[in-house]
């Protein structure tokens, strides 16, 4: 519409400088000593929705830190859009690789550099500011929810609960997500997925107290080789993840979809150029993209142990610690998962050691039918403000909440990602393109215009 564009356009350097102070608020999760930086951040967030037209805006309290909740009521006859979202951030180590301070946003070649600046403040805000136009210009044409929590980076660990007694307060027909990335905004995409995550961290103990190495070195069970060995035993030749049952239910695609997956154009030159690889690693018998996007994998997130300070301390450590993390595929188990490499970790030390696994977090992977009437409002709204048709992808990240969603609501959930896999997410220097997020304040309406007229012709709703 002329007039979604007219009210971005005359607000859009307002719409900037309004993230930029949501940017500047340090609401890091993880760490106990932001907890009052993560209320802020909530509390900010409030305001922005108040203003932004929403009707009903509430803090919840968790045992950890707080849910946001908003809403826009239209009318009974309307379908209604459940909008996800997190306010939480990254912690900014190092620190040092950072070009300016991770809480003082910057713009540089039409770009905001910051933490949270794609994941997820920048994107989550698109949504906010996508309601403001549409209550601005008297357009809303469905109900609005929003569910915003300050838990994502450390694993919603009280999402699921409240979803679960706030089940009415939720009753929505879609869950509309903008935390994912697309090709560019040459070539759209659309995430139709994202796998699952099983996390845990590993302690292997040999002698109970660090020791001398040259007194005890050679007689005595160093943790931190054995468990280096251990690790290096997780991959067979292959690449494969060598885990007994690892792959047992693990869905196959098939070879039409995987065509499908391949019509996404893909550079490797320039993936190798923006990860500073010389080569590629992974599964065989897999592209790239099916390696991120449609199988499980195994990574090893940190690990470490004896002396890592400045100098030589000739230690022989006591303690070796990893912490791993398995990205799964539909119908694979992150409880499961867990359970499996556990008893390998402990079947595959030798008996100098004790072993201890602690999970972290987790969740199920989800994916999207591209035939769902979401999907084919948001691909719509793309080809209507990007001029060309999204491709579907699998995304490799995780958001175990709309495994939840599904299975407690009974909802699908559609992604409308507008950032980029360059954005330096979870790393330094994280950025979102101005352009895109533009885009998304345009495209958003367009979603919800299109999925309105696609319930108002599907009767009854075929969305839940």
């Amino acid at each position: 519409m002329d007039t979604w564009q007219s009210y971005l356009q005359t607000n859009r350097q307002r719409f900037v400088q309004e993230l930029m102070e949501l940017l500047r608020i340090p609401s890091i999760s993880t760490d106990s000593a932001y907890r009052q930086q993560v209320l802020q951040c909530a509390e900010k967030l409030t305001q922005y929705l108040q203003q932004a037209g929403a009707e009903k805006v509430e803090i919840f309290p968790t045992a950890g830190h707080p849910i946001v909740y908003a809403e826009k009521h239209i009318g009974n006859h309307l379908p209604t859009v459940l909008v996800y979202g997190h306010y939480d951030v990254q912690p900014v180590d190092p620190v040092e690789l950072w070009h300016h301070d991770p809480f003082d946003p910057i713009i540089r070649n039409e770009r905001i550099y910051a933490r949270g600046a794609s994941d997820d403040k920048g994107q989550l805000f698109m949504h906010v500011k996508a309601l403001e136009l549409m209550v601005q210009t008297q357009s809303l044409p469905v109900n609005i929810k929003f569910i915003i929590e300050g838990e994502e980076e450390i694993g919603s660990p009280h999402l699921a609960d409240f979803v679960a007694q706030h089940h009415d307060l939720l009753k929505a027909d879609v869950v509309l997500v903008s935390d994912t990335a697309m090709i560019s905004l040459e070539q759209p995409s659309i995430d139709v997925g994202v796998r699952g995550l099983a996390y845990v961290q590993v302690e292997l103990t040999g002698p109970d107290h660090d020791l001398h190495s040259g007194v005890y070195g050679g007689a005595v069970p160093n943790p931190a080789t054995i468990l280096c060995q251990m690790i290096a035993s997780l991959h067979d030749a292959h690449h494969r993840v060598n885990i007994p049952g690892f792959y047992a239910d693990v869905e196959e695609v098939s070879a039409e979809e995987r065509q499908l997956l391949a019509k996404a154009p893909f550079d490797l030159e320039a993936f190798k150029r923006e990860t500073g690889i010389t080569e590629v690693w992974g599964e065989e018998g897999y592209t790239v993209r099916e390696r991120i996007g449609i199988r499980p994998t195994l990574e090893v997130n940190g690990i470490w142990s004896g002396y890592t300070g400045e100098g030589a301390k000739t230690v022989l450590p006591a303690k070796a610690y990893a912490k791993i993390s398995c990205r799964l595929v539909p119908h694979q188990d992150h409880q499961k998962i867990v359970r499996l490499l556990t008893d390998h970790l402990k079947q595959i030390a030798p008996a100098c050691v004790r072993v201890e696994v602690k999970t972290l977090h987790g969740g199920d992977p989800y994916v999207l039918p591209i035939t769902h009437p979401a999907y084919q409002a948001a691909a719509k709204a793309m080809q209507t403000t990007l001029g060309k048709a999204p491709v579907p992808v699998r995304g490799g990240g995780s958001i175990p909440i709309t495994a939840v969603f599904q299975q407690v609501l009974g909802i699908h959930t559609v992604f409308l990602g507008f950032g980029l896999d360059n954005d330096n997410l979870h790393a330094p220097n994280e950025k979102f393109d101005l352009a895109n997020f533009y885009k998304g304040i345009e495209t958003i309406p367009y979603f919800h215009q299109y999925f309105a007229e696609a319930i108002r012709l599907d009767s009854p709703r075929s969305s839940k």
